[in-house]
């Protein structure tokens, strides 16, 4: 028998989780290192379109991880007056298939499906260094050689802030405070209890996110130099200004335990060079208005264990295939993310007339919506092959 492949992998987010159970089911050696104490889901709710819900599939995890998620019918956008000026039927036949989930419910099942495949996972481990040829070191001053290393630590990431590969990266002057809260018939009418619903006023934006049948997962966007809406605690009576029609909601999120974050865009040069690669927001951040940094993660992550899935060539060149095969997507969702994020830049009426005729332009309609949601897990050439 050939010896067993290995792989040291940094980072436990969804990107990390992932590719190490993906290669394990591989039958990869795989160690995952997190340099916290404990494996901790960063923020409140998720969006899982068509492509992370394909990973969970392939990994085997699908029906884990929907279990008691919400299936909404309708994804709405609605103007400073509370009109509805789009609205994107989803998970119909034919239709783009999301689903909303709790994030340490996600994170959870992920830890799970990565124990049963036999990925040893340390907490408390820092990885200080990687190399091109293997080798890791460790804060405690371990060392590990393994056939592939994956840097998945973020969009901060210690391992790739020792390479010149970063192309762009931007903060985009907006973020959120995002923050869950008991589910309430209060917040919105009967008939959008179960919708998707993002509200613009101004240059802010509130997004009502049913994630389980009891949480609800808010989202408050706005400008990072708009201290009132970035402060935590949440300064309530500054959002019901902007937002009078949400008042029990924003009056429910009083309190709350949030966090804010300024949102990233990033790209690199090159996702890898000999048997060191970058993985999830350490390679390619986006900022959040697609929904679909965790999406990508997963999809790109599932894609890398498909490539290296074949023991005929070396890693290296495996990685560069796999780059080549994953990049055009996901760079694809980077930039309509990005572009739609110059919706906060238009006065509320340009910005409502601009989306209510949507309808009849393509790139502004539904399309921006669909655009790289629907595309299959492993869009590249390696899909399917190890599953």
């Amino acid at each position: 028998m050939p010896p067993t492949r290995t792989a040291e992998v940094i980072g436990a987010g969804l990107a990390g989780l992932t590719a190490a159970t993906a290669l394990a089911q591989r039958g990869w050696s795989v160690r995952l290192h997190e340099r916290e104490s404990e494996i901790r889901a960063i923020g409140a709710g998720i969006y899982v379109w068509g492509n992370g819900l394909a990973t969970l599939e392939a990994l085997g995890m699908y029906e884990e991880a929907a279990a008691g998620a919400h299936v909404g019918t309708a994804l709405e956008t609605r103007d400073h007056r509370d009109r509805t000026v789009e609205e994107l039927p989803i998970n119909g036949p034919g239709q783009a298939r999301v689903l909303t989930i709790m994030r340490d419910h996600l994170i959870d099942t992920l830890i799970g499906g990565a124990r049963r495949a036999g990925v040893e996972i340390r907490t408390g481990s820092e990885a200080v260094e990687a190399t091109p040829d293997g080798r890791v070191l460790l804060r405690s001053g371990e060392t590990a050689r393994a056939d592939a290393v994956l840097a998945a630590d973020g969009v901060n990431s210690r391992i790739r802030r020792q390479y010149d590969v970063v192309a762009r990266r931007a903060a985009i002057k907006q973020g959120a405070t995002r923050l869950t809260v008991p589910r309430s018939a209060e917040f919105v009418p009967a008939a959008d209890q179960g919708n998707y619903i993002e509200y613009f006023s101004g240059r802010r934006r509130v997004l009502y996110t049913p994630s389980s049948e009891t949480n609800l997962y808010v989202a408050l966007v706005a400008d990072e130099d708009d201290r009132p809406a970035s402060r935590i605690p949440i300064d309530t009576a500054s959002w019901i200004r902007s937002f009078p029609h949400l008042e029990a909601l924003l009056g429910a999120c009083a309190g709350v335990a949030g966090r804010w974050d300024t949102f990233q865009f990033l790209t690199l040069t090159r996702w890898s060079m000999g048997r060191l690669a970058f993985l999830g927001d350490a390679a390619h951040a986006q900022p959040p208005y697609l929904g679909q940094g965790g999406g990508c993660a997963m999809m790109s992550a599932l894609g890398l264990a498909d490539a290296l899935g074949d023991p005929s060539a070396p890693v290296d060149q495996r990685l560069r295939d796999w780059e080549y095969a994953e990049r055009p997507t996901i760079e694809h969702t980077q930039r309509w993310s990005y572009r739609l994020g110059h919706l906060n830049n238009l006065p509320d009426a340009a910005r409502s007339s601009l989306l209510r005729g949507s309808r009849l332009l393509p790139r502004l309609g539904a399309s921006r919506m669909r655009a790289a949601l629907t595309v299959p897990t492993g869009a590249g050439r390696f899909a399917g092959t190890s599953r």
